[in-house]
């Protein structure tokens, strides 16, 4: 059984695919700048709709996690909202590149089974089988090394746990994958086969909002 402690994250010796040096996350002081501020306005009302609609996915893909983890968690928005809709859950965990989004979102939260910590996607500082359930929403595409993440988030998942990863993910981003965005996913096949090379089984897309934002969920096999 995992105590309280250890959901803390961790400092531990990197994994092979560590190794490299993971640079920056883009945008990182922009994201600093805008913490305060990221709930307000039409920027707001779309993340919160999105961040609603996710939450509808993750309730229907996992009815009832004892703990939770939101990679890229922001202001706490999407964690807060799933903890209103797992009563029973044991833990929600959220963690963010940009320490002004943590700080914001541990302002913001009064439920003691919230935490958030400054953290990326590539170094989760998790034991292996932590969690039930890892949510990501419009975070993915600002992971440096989207592969290795998807490696770590199968790492911390339990066996039989489940992923649900909501971004920017349509044929019509294709001639983006030319210009700032090479290399990123960004089209569904594409984000197919970084969720299957990780490890993950059973991939299934779901529309979230508009033709763009769209949800895979997959499985970790048991």
């Amino acid at each position: 059984m995992i105590g309280e402690a250890e959901l803390l994250p961790q400092s531990r010796l990197p994994r092979p695919w560590e190794t490299r040096c993971v640079p920056p996350y883009r945008d990182l002081a922009a994201y600093n700048d805008r913490a305060p501020e990221y709930d307000r306005g039409w920027r707001g009302r779309l993340h919160h709709e999105i961040a609603d609609r996710t939450a509808t996915l993750a309730a229907m893909t996992v009815p009832s996690p004892g703990r939770v983890l939101d990679v890229g968690c922001g202001t706490g928005y999407l964690l807060r909202t799933l903890a209103s809709r797992y009563p029973d859950a044991q833990r929600l965990c959220g963690i963010d590149a940009a320490p002004q989004m943590i700080s914001t979102a541990s302002a913001c939260t009064r439920d003691d089974r919230l935490s958030f910590a400054v953290g990326v996607a590539e170094k989760l500082g998790y034991p292996d089988g932590t969690f039930d359930l890892i949510v990501s929403t419009t975070s993915f595409d600002h992971w440096p090394d989207q592969q290795a993440g998807l490696v770590e988030c199968a790492r911390v998942l339990r066996p039989g746990g489940h992923l649900v990863l909501v971004d920017q993910f349509s044929s019509w981003l294709l001639p983006t994958l030319a210009t700032g965005r090479r290399g990123k996913a960004r089209t569904k096949g594409r984000a197919t086969n970084l969720v299957l090379r990780a490890g993950f089984i059973s991939p299934q897309w779901h529309s979230v909002y508009a033709l763009i934002i769209n949800a895979v969920t997959a499985t970790k096999p048991a």
